[in-house]
């Protein structure tokens, strides 16, 4: 099997995940609010996580010398998923994923800041591309700007900087530690944030296999997407990626009766051509190297 086919299976893998845990977050919105969702999601993810280190003696690859990093980290990861959680239950999934798309474009513009990445002509060009897709997607008018738009677009901004500091982290650290932290520190979060009011809601029978579905598919969206990368070029794997869009749209017009909006897919393929720009003359960049 050549690497893009086994790329684009660990990608489908990953498109049906994202789908997955959009469709359960929807499903159980009505019951449980977005911290609580959070909090089940980590303790399905680190009993599994901590299963699979068991398992494959991947426990001794658990590092605790950069928590700081960690933390910071799944903070930002944190607020971003509860934002996406709550984006999912009140506009369109298409507007969602459209706006979620826009992650690689902050994390171009955030880079030299963090990381301390080069701002090059085509990266700037790329973000550009990128605000103007924002644009197109949300229509900035009095109907068109409303909390979902807002907490979707920000939920990009908090994936971006996930990005970078699970960049920074893999240079030291192996996947298993990074989700070890992710799902322990979340879990400690999902239980400050859910328990404040001295009220944490329990899943039962009816949605209690949907937070299942959550913390299975968060884990393994991220696994099929990490492995195609391993296995392919961005080049090939991010336009693959953006056939969740209509994948979710679809999804979202047979099972909610969403009107599936033409402009979204017009803002989404204006951020799909920033980033494939980026990511086409980076890897020709890197080849020429």
């Amino acid at each position: 099997m050549s690497p893009v086919l086994r790329a684009a299976l660990w990608m489908t893998g990953s498109i049906a995940s994202f789908s997955t845990m959009a469709v359960a977050g929807r499903e159980v919105s009505d019951s449980l609010d977005t911290f609580e969702i959070m909090m089940y999601r980590s303790v399905v993810g680190i009993v599994v996580v901590c299963a699979f280190a068991l398992a494959t003696g991947a426990w001794r690859s658990i590092k605790t010398d950069r928590l700081g990093t960690h933390l910071v980290r799944n903070v930002a990861h944190f607020t971003g998923q509860n934002l996406w959680f709550y984006a999912v239950t009140v506009i369109p999934l298409a507007q969602v994923f459209a706006l979620e798309f826009t992650s690689p474009i902050w994390v171009i513009v955030l880079s030299p800041l963090i990381l301390g990445e080069r701002l090059t002509r085509v990266r700037a060009l790329a973000a550009i591309m990128g605000f103007i897709g924002i644009l197109i997607v949300a229509r900035p008018d009095m109907a068109g700007i409303n909390a979902g738009v807002i907490t979707a677009a920000s939920s990009a901004i908090f994936f971006a900087l996930t990005i970078m500091l699970t960049k920074r982290l893999t240079r030291h650290e192996g996947i298993t530690s990074i989700l070890f932290w992710l799902t322990s520190m979340q879990l400690v979060m999902g239980i400050a944030m859910a328990g404040y009011d001295g009220d944490i809601a329990l899943p039962d029978l009816q949605t209690g296999p949907w937070v299942f579905l959550i913390g299975c598919a968060g884990l393994l969206a991220h696994y099929c997407l990490t492995n195609a990368l391993s296995i392919a070029p961005a080049t090939v794997v991010v336009p693959i990626d953006f056939i969740r869009l209509p994948t979710i749209a679809v999804i979202g017009m047979l099972v909610y009766g969403e009107v599936i909006d033409v402009w979204v897919f017009v803002g989404a393929a204006v951020i799909f051509a920033g980033n494939y720009v980026n990511i086409l003359v980076e890897s020709r960049q890197s080849k020429a190297m």
